[in-house]
């Protein structure tokens, strides 16, 4: 092969080469296992609303406390009930309560964090400020507030969970959007005569996309756990709907007589808290390419 030859090859090569590497970014083992975790979870609530094999909700005095046996695949509670059924139908609460809570923080703080970043710089700063404040307001002082005016509800848990979690929304687009904002092309679409509106919705929030989905799936599993904790505390998902953190909060008086009763809804908050959070890191590490570069 001549040298001409030889210099027009190479490029062919490093395009082939970074072709490769594009296509061999690596799948990690916490995207796979977080998706799968994620996915059990999903199962449970799809199965719930076609079948569980009891009443969650039936209540038999003649059957307490009852061991796991082919009747009853978790055993029952002090009050009789299938505590299987419960952990299923448990889990469509959970997933509600975190889906609700995550799109108001994301409706909410995907906007204030994309104003903050085109708006003057005084003016994104004192936004920011008040985003600071909001965020260092706790979430269960918030929601327990919110339950003492308008009582126990798994609503006013959304909408506490929801606003707790909108400065982390803020606070993170806006730090893509900065990010964005001094690029050429956003630079270029200023030049051309392009608004700034048109500018964030064409060119800033197709770019920060990936840190909401990131963002998400974190915060899906935050949700997870306040919702445990409100129920847990009495200011959640009130009874009879069967909720993960209320099924601890009744059997904690049952802790050395049946264990199991707490070890149920325990693995599945912890199933479910780890599988968000899995996948949060792996779709970080995925669709982050400056990750891939830095190994």
């Amino acid at each position: 092969m001549s040298s001409q030859e030889m210099i027009g090859a190479m490029p062919l090569e490093a395009d082939a080469v970074t072709s490769d590497a594009g296509a061999r970014r690596a799948i990690s083992p916490s995207l796979v296992v977080g998706a799968l975790l994620v996915l059990l979870v999903i199962g449970m609530a799809l199965v719930s609303f076609v079948w569980t094999p009891h009443d969650p909700t039936f209540v038999d005095a003649t059957h307490r406390l009852e061991k796991p046996n082919g009747t009853y695949w978790f055993g029952t509670d002090k009050f009789g009930r299938d505590v299987f059924s419960q952990v299923l139908v448990g889990s469509r609460t959970t997933l509600f309560v975190g889906f609700v809570s995550v799109g108001v923080a994301a409706v909410v703080g995907v906007p204030l964090g994309l104003l903050a970043a085109v708006a003057p710089r005084w003016a994104g700063d004192t936004l920011m400020r008040v985003n600071d404040i909001v965020l260092a307001f706790p979430a269960l002082l918030l929601a327990i507030m919110l339950t003492a005016v308008f009582g126990q509800s798994t609503f006013i848990a959304m909408i506490a969970i929801g606003v707790a979690t909108i400065p982390s929304f803020a606070r993170l687009i806006r730090s893509g959007a900065l990010q964005v904002m001094g690029t050429e092309y956003v630079l270029a679409a200023r030049v051309a005569g392009h608004r700034t509106g048109a500018i964030s919705w064409r060119h800033v929030l197709p770019n920060v996309g990936n840190l909401i989905i990131v963002q998400a799936s974190v915060s899906f599993a935050i949700a997870v756990l306040a919702e445990a904790a409100l129920s847990f505390l009495g200011f959640g998902t009130p009874p009879p709907t069967p909720s993960w953190g209320r099924m601890l909060q009744e059997s904690q008086e049952m802790l050395f007589i049946a264990p199991r009763l707490v070890v149920f809804p325990g693995v599945a908050i912890a199933v479910a808290v780890l599988g968000f959070n899995l996948l949060g890191d792996g779709l970080r590490d995925y669709l982050d390419p400056k990750l891939e570069d830095r190994r």
